[in-house]
């Protein structure tokens, strides 16, 4: 099973290694390589309205799942515990479905 080792950075650096999760308390994000290999940068933001971070003092989670519809290998996991947990595909017609979820929730917990 893939993992991700937690680096806590102030700055995210400009070159990421392969296998670092970098966080970034100050700036509530997130980055790392995306789990599938193919070496794009993959940004999580925390917040109520995007992701949920949590350390255990051991091991890090990400939460909701990482849906990386917008890159060419459309990798779909999950970050729980420092290990890459993968989902199941999604078709076009749920990441358009998930996409206008998302910008309704971000809409109205703005509020």
């Amino acid at each position: 099973m893939k993992t991700l080792k937690p680096e806590f950075v102030e700055y995210i650096p400009k070159d990421i290694d392969e296998g670092i999760l970098y966080i970034s308390i100050r700036f509530k994000t997130a980055v790392h390589k995306c789990a599938c290999g193919c070496g794009i940068k993959t940004v999580t933001r925390f917040s109520p309205a995007d992701w949920k971070f949590t350390f255990d003092g051991k091991t890090v989670s990400l939460s909701p799942s990482i849906g990386n519809w917008s890159f060419p290998c459309q990798s779909h996991y999950w970050i729980k515990e420092n290990k890459i947990i993968w989902d199941n595909y999604w078709s076009d017609r749920k990441i358009k479905m998930n996409r206008r979820y998302y910008r309704l929730f971000k809409f109205f917990s703005s509020w």
